[in-house]
């Protein structure tokens, strides 16, 4: 990981197309403007957590429904 410090106004460019300004610093938090082609995905980390976090949920709900069937089934066969 590679860190870096920056003041307001001051940016990084990442490959050729990819422009992260500061645009402000506060005391517990920053902002940054972020230029990008729309081909590229910007997506929050914890947007992207909660979206993992929901999925393996959503994964684990449907194998117990699934168990729980087969459960049934089984009793129907004996």
């Amino acid at each position: 990981m590679l860190v870096l410090s920056r003041k307001k106004g001051q940016y990084i460019i990442i490959g050729e197309n990819i422009k992260v300004t500061i645009l402000d610093v506060g005391e517990d938090r920053v902002s940054i403007g972020i230029d990008a082609p729309r081909e590229i995905n910007i997506i929050r980390g914890e947007l992207l957590e909660e979206t993992k976090q929901t999925n393996l949920e959503a994964v684990s709900s449907s194998l117990s429904a699934l168990n729980g069937l087969k459960k049934v089934e089984d009793k129907k066969d004996n």
